[in-house]
């Protein structure tokens, strides 16, 4: 791992968590993935070889310099999203100082209406770290968008259990995704179709 590249996401992640330490409202916060987590989602996308990758819930870029690092060595492209505009300023100014912006789009918007209009069948990844009571109305679209053997990755499913519970039933439901729930970071739950 480039070791400019690695010490841009400790220091992001550490004033992440300096920022967000003070916040009472939620929806100040950068919520930053946990580094191991950001890890496991960027070893599925190396693994899987995935070359089109969909983050629902950009913030300020740290995640997204995880996978968009995976997505340059698989070969594909990193499609991040947020409703917040500033945070959308800020993930683009990471993943320029990380030297990933030509990995990554940056979108500014409502992830599941970037989710709806995604081709079917042309994801083979989607990281869910967005607001989890909306995560059980994109389910038909990430029926449709992922690819044969397409992985959703779900942060904070261990952390925010409660939260996460109704869309795991969902997608245990289907019958089409094997379920896991991983007890790494705040909790990675991945979907495997």
């Amino acid at each position: 791992m480039d070791g400019e590249l690695s010490a841009l996401r400790d220091a992001l992640y550490a004033e992440g968590r300096e920022h967000d330490a003070p916040l009472a409202d939620r929806l100040l916060r950068r919520r930053n993935m946990t580094p191991a987590a950001a890890a496991l989602v960027a070893t599925l996308i190396r693994v899987q070889g995935g070359t089109a990758v969909l983050e629902i819930g950009a913030s300020n870029g740290y995640a997204a310099l995880w996978f968009a690092e995976a997505v340059r060595d698989t070969g594909g492209r990193l499609t991040t999203v947020d409703v917040d505009a500033a945070r959308v300023a800020e993930a683009r100014r990471n993943l320029e100082r990380g030297g990933l912006a030509g990995y990554a789009e940056v979108r500014h918007g409502d992830g599941g209406a970037v989710l709806e209009q995604t081709p079917a069948g042309s994801l083979d990844l989607v990281v869910l770290d967005a607001e989890r009571p909306a995560y059980p109305g994109y389910l038909p679209a990430l029926r449709r968008s992922l690819r044969p053997h397409g992985v959703i990755a779900v942060d904070n499913a261990v952390s925010h259990r409660d939260q996460v519970r109704p869309f795991e039933q969902l997608l245990r439901a289907t019958g089409e995704f094997a379920v896991e729930v991983h007890e790494v970071g705040d909790g990675v739950l991945t979907a495997v179709r």
